[in-house]
């Protein structure tokens, strides 16, 4: 069942978004050589504890941390710890919160120091492939229309996408339908309204698209080893096309 949110809805989870949006640009200010994914864990839940919000990922059957945090072969759900970020790393940062009864997500992959031409060519790419998703959010497309262009951009430049995980509707849970997925083919799925709200997030790795999770029972890594970048925002379906709140001013 696909819960179609009202003007008053979308109204809140654009404040809800902004907000959000300047809290992971505070949190990639953060990221540098020698810092720990706990203590950006930490900063996050300050941040989003400072505009009377609730860490979605807090809790949430049984994690443990207020975000994710997962480097370079992590591809999504890894757990903040006492991992120091080095030169050369990647680093995603997923963070959602529930802001006035509304979920709202994003997540970011930023480079640490100096990354090699391979590493920050594959954080484009998976940023690119988001941009394209959001363009084909329109009332009458159909989710298969997003997850095909994600597919489309990734493997045009040689990457893999991620099949084990998905992107996912988003509101006043933070888990809603439908699923979208980052492949698939043009004209299948469920038909997108006017008041959907989308996180849309492609999962993309240098190597292989097999993966597999670690014993901590979340963490999500490239079996290869290879490297990966997540990227995700919230998008609302609207009559006029599609506006996202979740972006970067």
């Amino acid at each position: 069942m696909f819960y179609l949110k009202s003007g008053k809805e979308l109204d809140t989870m654009r404040e809800g978004g902004h907000l959000l949006s300047e809290i992971v640009t505070r949190l990639g200010d953060a990221v540098r050589p020698g810092i720990k994914t706990a203590q950006l864990d930490a900063l996050a839940h300050e941040l989003i504890g400072n505009v009377v919000a609730i860490p979605s990922a807090k809790g949430y059957r049984g994690f443990p941390g207020a975000i994710c945090t997962s480097p370079n072969e992590v591809v999504v759900h890894g757990i903040p710890s006492g991992t120091v970020l080095q030169d050369g790393d990647n680093v995603s940062l997923d963070v959602a919160m529930f802001y006035r009864g509304y979920h709202v997500d994003i997540a970011r992959t930023f480079a640490v120091g100096s990354v090699s031409p391979q590493t920050r060519q594959l954080i484009g790419v998976t940023e690119k492939s988001l941009g394209a998703a959001i363009r084909k959010c329109q009332p009458g497309t159909r989710v298969g229309d997003v997850g095909a262009v994600v597919q489309q951009v990734v493997e045009a430049e040689g990457f893999s996408v991620v099949r084990d995980n998905s992107g996912h509707g988003v509101g006043r849970d933070f888990h809603e339908e439908p699923h979208v997925l980052n492949y698939g083919k043009p004209g299948r799925g469920a038909v997108l309204k006017p008041g959907m709200t989308l996180a849309i997030e492609p999962m993309v790795i240098e190597g292989q698209r097999e993966t597999r999770v670690l014993d901590d029972g979340w963490s999500v890594v490239s079996v290869d080893g290879s490297m990966a970048a997540h990227f995700e925002h919230t998008a609302a379906i609207i009559p006029e096309g599609h506006e996202v709140p979740t972006r970067f001013r």
